[in-house]
């Protein structure tokens, strides 16, 4: 009997009463797995009445209550990192390192959240006027909700309950239904660490649940990393509902590389932010700007190393790239190879045959390197979200920033130089909303806050690290009269001494 992915509800294993299933395969065979419960209207309901409930007694517990549940909680998942990256293998694709890498970039956001006494502080101004104070102090929302991506099924939703939690909220996550298992070990661990009940639930589904969730009257916030018309989509939905709202979408992040640069930094740098995680990351560089004379020189680097990448199951060790999540992603990915050409570009390396002996049936396709691809054309309009580079080709710095700021995607970018000058330009000229000057992904550390520009961000708030704590709280401000006890009323001593 095929195994069922379940919910989890109010502290415990919640089975599916929908009827609606989705299948959850092994990328590595294309054997499909186990099966997901799809949650109808009814169980999303009961998910964030379970957060409401929790709510009550959650929301006005001490910090010191919350930041101690958060503690046990960081040492279950340091003990558990293995079998956390074993799901993801399992399900995503991803290769064990990889997957471990996720689970520690996950564990960041909850080390944070273990901090969060300092984050909570408030203010106060004393004496603004005649004995007048002012303070002002953060309160959490109440019951907020995260929608998440397959691509990283265990940091995404890491990087925002933690944060929520700990400020006080109680959660409903909705993870990808292609990948659904990490999710449901994260909540049992919490619960495992001594989470309340309902303080963390995870509903899995598909568009009847996230539009449940979008419509719930009475969930506060929601928080979505996805595709850029998906999160564009939630953005409008959810504000319309009067939501809080951070909803971060696509990208198609550029690294610039200047004439002085370390080619061979350059080309390791390109490798590795290209293909890691077989480019399904919304932080992978697929767009190379080469500057000048050294565009050959770079593209013949590149795939130089990019020929040396061994492709296989994400359980073998010996693999340094695994399958693509579903094989309809995989002939998605792969169009836009098979078309470069007609289009002017010049496929240096086409991974599109690429098969696994004894894994055949896998989700399979190489590296692909496109060369002089040219602005208008589909590999580089598109979120191609798979081991697919480009390379443009520009004779200057200042035409490729242009190139680079005229893109609709704001997340990420780089530039290779060895140049202090035209990097400072860089950071402060280029339109996005995360920069690396050597750095080919720059994925800012828990404490500070990740999120890109335009159609890559809708929603004022980036996640997790300060913006992160301001989204999952909001602000009150008290003004404050008291009269001084030496105005008393005559014949009432409340012996302060009266010598003014």
């Amino acid at each position: 009997m095929t195994k069922t992915v379940n919910h989890w509800i109010g502290g415990t294993t919640v089975e599916g009463t929908s009827g609606a299933y989705g299948p959850v395969t092994d990328p590595a065979t294309g054997e499909v797995t186990k099966q997901v419960a799809l949650a109808s209207v009814e169980e999303v309901d009961a998910a964030v009445a379970a957060a409401k409930a929790a709510y009550a007694t959650w929301g006005t517990s001490s910090l010191a209550q919350r930041t101690a549940v958060l503690f046990r909680y960081r040492a279950l998942l340091d003990a558990r990192r293995d079998d956390i990256a074993a799901l993801i293998t399992a399900e995503h694709g991803k290769v064990h390192s990889d997957a471990l890498g996720e689970v520690a970039r996950g564990l960041e956001i909850v080390e944070l959240a273990c901090g969060i006494t300092t984050q909570l502080k408030g203010e106060l101004s004393t004496q603004v006027s005649n004995r007048v104070d002012v303070s002002s102090i953060r309160q959490s929302l109440g019951v907020v909700a995260g929608i998440t991506p397959f691509n990283f099924p265990a940091m995404v939703p890491m990087w925002m309950f933690p944060l929520a939690i700990a400020c006080g909220n109680t959660f409903v996550l909705k993870p990808s239904e292609k990948d659904p298992s990490a999710a449901n070990l994260l909540a049992e661990l919490a619960a495992e660490a001594g989470l309340p009940d309902g303080v963390l639930n995870v509903v899995h589904g598909d568009k009847v649940a996230v539009d449940a969730l979008l419509n719930h009257p009475d969930v506060a916030a929601v928080s979505f990393v996805g595709s850029t018309p998906i999160a564009r989509y939630i953005h409008a939905t959810a504000s319309a509902n009067g939501k809080r709202v951070q909803a971060l979408g696509g990208a198609k992040n550029h690294m610039l590389v200047l004439p002085d640069a370390d080619l061979d930094a350059a080309a390791d740098a390109a490798v590795s932010a290209a293909y890691g995680s077989a480019g399904e990351r919304c932080m992978a560089i697929s767009a190379v700007v080469a500057v000048g004379a050294i565009g050959d020189e770079l593209v013949v680097r590149i795939r130089e190393r990019a020929e040396k990448i061994k492709i296989g199951p994400g359980n073998d060790p010996a693999s340094e790239m695994g399958p693509l999540i579903t094989a309809a992603h995989r002939d998605k990915v792969a169009s836009y190879v098979t078309g470069a050409a007609a289009q002017g570009a010049e496929v240096v390396l086409d991974g599109t045959g690429h098969t696994v002996e004894g894994f055949e049936n896998g989700h399979w396709i190489g590296l692909s390197l496109l060369d002089k691809v040219s602005t208008d054309s589909d590999a580089y309009k598109d979120e191609i979200f798979g081991p697919v580079l480009c390379v443009l080709r520009v004779d200057t710095y200042e035409e490729g920033v242009a190139l680079m700021n005229a893109s609709p995607f704001g997340n990420g970018t780089a530039i290779f130089t060895r140049d202090g000058g035209a990097a400072r330009r860089f950071q402060l000229e280029i339109q996005a909303g995360m920069v690396g000057v050597n750095v080919p992904i720059p994925v800012p550390v828990g404490y500070h806050s990740f999120g890109g520009w335009k159609d890559s961000l809708f929603g004022d708030h980036h996640i997790y690290g300060n913006d992160g704590v301001h989204f999952y709280t909001r602000g009150k401000v008290t003004t404050t009269r008291w009269p001084d006890p030496a105005d008393a009323p005559a014949g009432v001593d409340l012996g302060f001494p009266r010598n003014h």
